[in-house]
């Protein structure tokens, strides 16, 4: 499917913002604000927030993903601003691999910068751009990846369809995502904490826990998996699968441009 054949629809149109309901044109400006508020903290709160499970996540991405260490591999790491993804990617690679990573946030973006480590120095660059509309040709890169970042996304159809779109035939496309716990007990737990301790924890690292109230919300909007699966066979995608981890707190989402 291309990017074109979706209609980006009414700016008047209403979605949600967490448990708020607000226009679809004003949503993107309320995201980036939250990340803006947050960015220079982020790691830190993903740290804490997980009790460093986060890492675990990331690098059963990037186990999946598995990047050919002999051969040249463009790789887009979409909402990575802080670099996380991207690192591990160009770790597992060999020396032809280079990873974009694109990010609506210029505050995230320049955390990633910062932290880019000087081996990395011209294989990796942070390119601040809209999942909703790439500025890429088609069949640019090899693999897509999302971490903890599509469900922000204002129109999550528009992004998975301009992944396919860049994607070469073949190329891999990997979502990381909160999801549905579905462990009885752990998710009435699961719920205590995200809503008390998180936005708690927020407001005394970052001085302000209105952001992490957001987030926590924005996960329990989120599409259920078997509707997401859905979403992303729509954008044209095949081999669609997904794996939970930590009792479905956090899902792996996989598929192939055939």
């Amino acid at each position: 499917m291309q990017a074109g054949r979706t209609s980006r629809g009414d700016e008047a149109a209403e979605t949600h913002f967490g448990y708020s309901t607000v226009r679809l044109g004003e949503k993107q400006s309320m995201v980036d604000e939250v990340f803006h508020k947050v960015a220079n903290r982020y790691d830190l709160m993903n740290d804490l927030m997980s009790a460093g499970l986060h890492r675990a996540w990331k690098d059963a991405l990037i186990s999946t993903l598995r990047p050919p260490p002999t051969k040249p591999y463009r790789h887009l790491d979409v909402a990575g601003g802080t670099g996380d993804i991207a690192f591990r990617v160009l770790d597992a690679s060999g020396s032809q691999a280079h990873v974009t990573v694109l990010d609506i946030n210029a505050d995230m973006l320049a955390v990633g910068r910062d932290r880019a480590p000087a081996r990395f120095e011209g294989r990796i660059d942070f390119v601040e751009g809209n999942a909703e509309s790439l500025p890429y040709p088609d069949k640019s890169f090899d693999a897509y990846t999302i971490a903890f970042g599509i469900r922000n996304v204002p129109r999550i159809e528009l992004a998975l369809a301009e992944a396919y779109r860049v994607l070469k035939r073949g190329g891999r496309f990997l979502c990381l995502e909160f999801s549905h716990v579905d462990v009885p007990v752990l998710d009435a737990i699961y719920d205590a904490y995200s809503f008390t301790a998180v936005p708690a924890l927020g407001k005394v690292v970052t001085g302000d826990g209105e952001p992490y109230r957001y987030l926590v919300e924005s996960i329990r909007k989120f599409p259920r998996p078997g509707a997401f699966s859905a979403m992303i066979r729509e954008a044209g995608f095949g081999r669609v699968t997904d794996r939970p981890m930590s009792g479905g707190i956090v899902r792996l989402h996989s598929a192939w441009k055939l």
